[in-house]
């Protein structure tokens, strides 16, 4: 029985979470497209230099002990207190040091609105420290459905404000007022939505000591994760104008938008549902090879799809003064193939390792990548662009090679269950591309619009033609999500 609950929570909760994902990605591409022919390239160039410290600074007001508490079988009251109180320390701390440094890092980059933004946009800190908690347990109980609407309900406040605030000639500000405006909207909500107050339990430095080692661990890798993802818009930020980062920074984003949609729905509910599996070696290798499945069935043709429609999808909805960007998004665009599949299998490496071996794959992975970046940065934008993509397919290689130690799992196998999707990705995007190729002369809407319609028909039927084991797993989330609303 507890099984079966589980695989019902388990399938509900991705239904629910890739729902909600799809949504918020499909409002923020709409959202971004309304700002970006408000705004200048350039607004987005200084935003990139932020949103980097910003991400930083996130990292470490959590410092991992959110993943222990979702990995740890019975947190206490002390527990949840002592981390919350710790978040809230470091927040307020790494806010302060932030504020002060803004003018030097605003002289540093030659972009003198950072030292008037960054005080405002880092709020953001103890803000989100606030309601880390509530969002921990609400995962901890499966209770995707209530995080959905939160999370979009946020996302729509942030973005409503957004195209509120450019309309009115706010410029930068109205990225910042999104920012604010979405994480305010969430935390109120995730405190509504939570019963945990912090009067419940008390600091305890021991629950704190017992947690640590796992926690820095996790904080440190992502660290380096995230610094070696987000370094490469520091140096063109430096070494080249506003609007080339911005170019390049929007370039990154559109593509992101799919990507971190899916990785996050995927590995929000996984990561929970293969911490109770990881003590059955059978059931958690196949659990893992099938969500690895599904990640490339849903992502491989969603990017590909992507590239071969890149210069139409421009051309309609951002306009002439974004073009410049497309050549970047096509490159980039390859990382979101290898990025999902990597980060699947770094959630294995969470659930089984005890954090030791992440940090030290990470040390190996970075080192290649210093190099990468090294001779990729001064060369030009571009290189830095397929430096990145090289970059996502080492880390994912490596992810993989280590988490079928931990699954009891070969990679041959891991491969083998990939390999239909790659295929049919690639008949597809040569089917697009022969399209584009043929109806040159038309108007860029419409054939905008039949590309797609031909990439959606001919991914669909090849799937079913083929009676994909990847296309039955994902049908099935479907109708968890479709089961699941039935009984609301």
């Amino acid at each position: 029985m507890a099984e079966q609950q589980l695989k019902e929570k388990v399938t509900s909760g991705m239904a629910w979470s890739t729902a909600e994902k799809i949504g918020s990605m499909l409002l923020q591409m709409a959202v971004s497209i309304i700002v970006a022919r408000l705004l200048m390239p350039e607004d987005f160039g200084v935003m990139a230099i932020l949103t980097v410290f910003t991400a930083l600074a996130l990292i470490v007001v959590d410092s991992g002990f959110s993943q222990m508490l979702i990995r740890k079988v019975s947190p206490t009251d002390d527990d949840y207190k002592s981390v919350f109180l710790l978040n809230m320390a470091v927040s307020w701390v790494l806010y302060a040091a932030l504020a002060l440094a803004s003018p030097f890092v605003a002289r540093f980059f030659r972009m003198e609105i950072i030292s008037e933004i960054a005080p405002v946009l880092f709020l953001i800190l103890p803000i989100n420290a606030m309601c880390v908690i509530q969002n921990t347990i609400l995962t901890r109980e499966f209770k995707f459905a209530r995080l959905s609407k939160i999370n979009i309900t946020a996302a729509l406040s942030g973005d409503a404000l957004a195209i509120v605030m450019a309309l009115s000639g706010a410029g930068i500000w109205s990225l910042v007022g999104q920012r604010l405006g979405t994480i305010v909207v969430r935390g109120a909500m995730l405190w509504q939505g939570s019963s945990w107050r912090a009067r419940k339990g008390s600091f305890s430095t021991a629950s704190i000591r017992t947690m640590a080692p796992f926690s820095l661990r996790i904080m440190l890798t992502d660290i380096i994760s995230t610094a070696y993802a987000n370094v490469a818009q520091l140096f063109i930020g430096k070494m080249h104008s506003a609007d080339v980062l911005g170019y390049f920074n929007q370039a990154q984003k559109l593509k992101e938008l799919p990507v971190s949609s899916a990785v996050q729905s995927i590995q929000s509910v996984t990561y929970p549902a293969l911490s109770n599996l990881r003590d059955n070696e059978a059931k958690f290798a196949e659990g893992y090879r099938r969500v690895i499945m599904v990640a490339a069935f849903a992502m491989f043709p969603v990017m590909a799809g992507m590239i071969a429609v890149s210069e139409d999808m421009f051309a309609v909805l951002l306009g002439e003064k974004w073009m410049p960007t497309v050549p970047y998004f096509k490159v980039l665009s390859l990382c979101g193939m290898f990025y999902p599949i990597g980060a699947v299998a770094y959630n294995v490496l969470k659930v089984k390792s005890d954090g030791s071996v992440i940090v030290r794959l990470e040390i190996a992975k970075k080192a290649v990548m210093t190099v990468i970046l090294a001779v990729t940065i001064p060369w030009s934008v571009m290189a830095v662009a397929w430096g990145l993509v090289l970059m996502t397919a080492i880390d994912a290689a490596i992810n993989i090679a280590f988490s079928a130690r931990f699954a009891d799992i070969t990679v041959a196998r891991i491969l083998r269950s990939l390999l239909p999707t790659l295929l049919l990705t690639a008949v597809m995007y040569g089917c697009v591309t022969a399209l584009s190729e043929c109806t040159c002369g038309w108007n860029a809407a419409v054939r905008l619009v039949a590309e797609i319609a031909a990439g959606v028909a001919v991914y669909t039927v090849g799937a079913l033609i083929a009676r994909m084991e990847a296309m039955r797993d994902f049908m099935g989330s479907l109708l968890g999500l479709r089961r699941c609303r039935g009984r609301k």
